[in-house]
């Protein structure tokens, strides 16, 4: 029977590397469907996602290779659809195209359920037939808020988080729990206007572009590694709420865009950046 996965690998660059790592698929009969790889030269350190078929078992393939190339990082990944959980608030527009991709099939994930410390968007959400939790805030610290969340999410298997326009700031407590997992998508385009209402600013300093994107959370604010990030021109027309306006369509486009490169493990994290294979 014929499998299909995924191999990551990651580790310090030194020679013979896409020879040795080819040569174990060779030899244990695998067919390579796809294959990149990159070399940071800073750091001389070797990337290399390569999508593999034959008749294999995950474990004694990935034995294989991590005894091939010691000290690396290795993971190889069955592409099946990932289980993912959104946070958001009370704005619709980054949740609402997530809920239409996933309906028509364009995203390969399912959503498991939806926390918003709003009731907003329960209407919304409950027309695509998903759980809808509301955790209000009010009248609670952010670390009580936080701690009826997460017992929450502790009730479902998810590989990621997604905060879909989810107006609060995690705690590190928040972040250590699910390190590596949760996905933002800000309103500016990093590192520019980091914060509250970026387009007000953006108005005021008369830019000409205005962006968004999509990064992994950390405990900095709105620093994290970068997934995806676009563009769209402005003008001295525009009102800082007209660039609001347009910069909700960029900002949902990045958001799926970023998803759909995480979902199908094409994005490496190394100091506090990203590799991304996006072909």
């Amino acid at each position: 029977m014929s499998n299909l996965a995924r191999v990551l690998i990651d580790c310090p660059d030194q020679k013979g590397l896409v020879y040795k790592i080819s040569k174990i698929f060779y030899e244990s009969g695998l067919n390579i469907v796809s294959n990149q790889e990159f070399v940071e030269k800073e750091t001389q350190h070797f990337f290399m996602r390569s999508s593999i078929t034959g008749d294999f078992d995950n474990a004694s393939l990935q034995k294989s290779l991590e005894d091939t190339v010691p000290n690396a990082n290795i993971k190889v990944l069955p592409p099946v659809k990932k289980n993912i959980v959104i946070l958001a608030t009370k704005e619709s527009h980054a949740l609402g195209d997530i809920l239409i991709r996933h309906i028509a099939g364009e995203l390969n994930a399912n959503i498991v359920a939806v926390i918003a410390n709003r009731e907003n968007l329960r209407d919304l959400v409950q027309r695509f037939d998903i759980p809808f939790i509301y955790i209000s805030a009010d009248n609670l610290s952010r670390q009580e808020h936080e701690e009826l969340v997460l017992k929450e999410l502790s009730k479902y298997s998810f590989d990621y988080m997604v905060l879909a326009k989810y107006m609060r700031i995690l705690t590190p407590k928040f972040v250590s729990a699910y390190e590596g997992r949760i996905i933002n998508i800000h309103h500016s385009f990093l590192p520019a206007f980091i914060g509250a209402n970026p387009y007000k600013q953006a108005y005021e300093r008369g830019v000409k572009i205005i962006g968004a994107t999509a990064h992994f959370v950390t405990d900095d604010l709105d620093e994290g590694p970068i997934i995806y990030q676009d563009i769209i021109r402005v003008n001295h027309r525009f009102t800082w709420k007209q660039m609001q306006k347009a910069g909700r369509d960029v900002e949902k486009i990045v958001l799926a865009r970023a998803l759909n490169l995480v979902l199908d493990d094409r994005v490496f994290v190394y100091n506090n950046k990203t590799v991304v294979f996006d072909v």
